[in-house]
């Protein structure tokens, strides 16, 4: 018995070896080739032959993807934003209290999230150019709240029919506003399933391209998904730029996955039994 402890500790490391190597190997790739001075003819090689940062200037200085980045993040903050506010609203709405269109409500949420992104390209296009909304990027936020508020409203009901109203109770007769309630005591029990909402909600418009391919028509209004497409010819790729770009593309998710690591855990672990 005390023989196989030894084995059984180096078969799990040797499994989490292999899980990081297998999980970070493509973005060691990215890196490597965003830095390699070769990277169009890089082959199979581990590592870079002649490092260089040309491809990195050439993509800020003549791609203007500082401004592609700059509106994603408008974009992105935007939508979290919005929808953590909406959803938190109607979350508590739906589990809280009793009206007569409670349950289409709870339908119709479930309904929206079966519908194809594909299938409303047209739809919303339609009604966005009807509003004089298109290549704006309030009109891409308004256009990705689509697609994330009925997860997030979905989502956080569960958390709130979670928390005892026993306890709401305990505030009020303590003395405390619905206000006061809400912030001190309601928000902090769901703030994982905001997180975890929040994610998706940053994902969703960090990286969509359909929606805005189709509604953004000047490039300075461009996001980084687009952007990207710059770097890609007819039958040709600058490997180079696509790599240090898409590397750009990939540090606000990590800096913004950082900083919620701990609570996305938590409100996903939390999600599985309460939602």
């Amino acid at each position: 018995m005390n023989g196989r402890a030894p084995l059984a500790r180096a078969g799990r490391a040797a499994g989490i070896v292999a899980l990081l190597v297998f999980s970070l190997f493509p973005a060691y790739w990215m890196f490597t080739t965003a830095i390699d001075a070769d990277a169009a003819t890089r082959g199979s090689s581990l590592f870079p032959a002649d490092l260089t940062w040309a491809h990195f200037d050439r993509v800020l200085d003549q791609g203007g993807f500082a401004v592609y980045i700059r509106n994603s993040v408008l974009v992105a903050t935007g939508t979290v934003l919005v929808s953590a506010l909406v959803a938190l609203l109607a979350a508590v709405a739906v589990a809280r209290f009793e009206f007569s269109l409670r349950k289409a409500m709870l339908v119709m949420i479930l309904v929206v999230q079966m519908v194809p992104l594909e299938a409303l390209v047209i739809p919303l296009f339609l009604q966005a150019r009807d509003l004089q909304m298109l290549n704006s990027l309030l009109g891409l936020v308004i256009v990705y709240l689509a697609f994330s508020l009925p997860f997030a409203v979905w989502t956080l009901r569960g958390f709130v029919a979670a928390v005892p109203k026993e306890i709401e109770e305990a505030a009020y007769v303590d003395g405390a506003s619905w206000g006061r309630m809400f912030r001190s005591v309601l928000l902090p029990l769901v703030a994982p399933g905001l997180v975890a909402t929040s994610v998706f909600a940053f994902i969703t418009a960090w990286n969509e391209f359909i929606f805005a391919l189709t509604f953004m028509q000047d490039s300075d209004r461009y996001t980084v998904a687009i952007g990207l497409q710059k770097f890609f010819g007819q039958n040709t790729a600058d490997w180079g730029a696509v790599m240090a770009a898409s590397t750009l593309i990939t540090l606000p998710v990590v800096v913004f996955f950082t900083l919620v690591q701990r609570n996305l855990s938590s409100g996903l672990a939390a999600g599985a039994v309460k939602g």
